[in-house]
């Protein structure tokens, strides 16, 4: 047997065992349930993450909605191309720009107001499976909405709903009650050599 016949057939036994392993783990999660799930941090990607998650319940068939709270209407790839399916995903873009924008926080909380009332309206409609809150996490650090509330109404959701959550500064209570979080890290952004946002990449 040469040393390279040694290596592969090792390197079969470890996978056989490795397999074993996932097998018997798997075996073992029997749950079903609606997640709520949180992407938070600096990094970029959160929004993009939940588009993908979107795409994903569509091609199961789900019925899918989204809530953008703080992003005024203007055009992504991602929603020309969910418009596609009119039959599955609903958009509601509730905002109307990033704070610096409106600089008027009254008006900034009747946007966050609408917008969690439309949430609350498609979460309680049984025909949905994923409703993302696209930016909920940006209103809930600047004190637009009780948190208390919030979070009470996701507790209280069907129990096969999915909601997933984006923004940074995810408040921790709303870490400490979701069933997955992601952090996405800045490592390194385009941005800061001057690259401006580009269609196709940043929307």
């Amino acid at each position: 047997m040469t040393d390279s016949d040694e290596i592969n057939r090792r390197h079969a036994e470890k996978m056989k065992r490795r397999k074993a392993l996932q097998e018997r783990a798997l075996a073992s999660k029997t749950v079903e349930k609606g997640l709520l799930m949180v992407h938070t941090g600096k990094g970029k990607g959160k929004s993009t993450a939940a588009f993908g998650l979107m795409m994903r319940a569509v091609g199961h068939g789900m019925r899918v909605g989204m809530v953008q709270f703080v992003k005024g209407a203007w055009s992504t790839g991602e929603t020309v191309a969910l418009e596609r399916f009119e039959d599955l995903v609903d958009f509601h873009t509730m905002g109307e720009g990033f704070t610096w924008d409106t600089q008027d926080r009254a008006r900034d909380i009747a946007a966050a107001e609408a917008a969690w009332a439309k949430a609350k309206e498609l979460m309680a409609d049984p025909r949905y499976r994923l409703i993302v809150l696209d930016e909920l996490n940006i209103v809930l650090r600047m004190d637009y909405l009780a948190l208390d509330e919030v979070l009470a109404t996701l507790a209280a959701r069907r129990p096969d709903l999915h909601v997933c959550i984006t923004g940074r500064n995810a408040k921790p209570e709303l870490i400490a009650a979701a069933d997955l979080v992601t952090e996405m890290t800045l490592v390194k952004h385009p941005f800061e050599a001057g690259v401006k946002a580009q269609p196709g990449i940043e929307f």
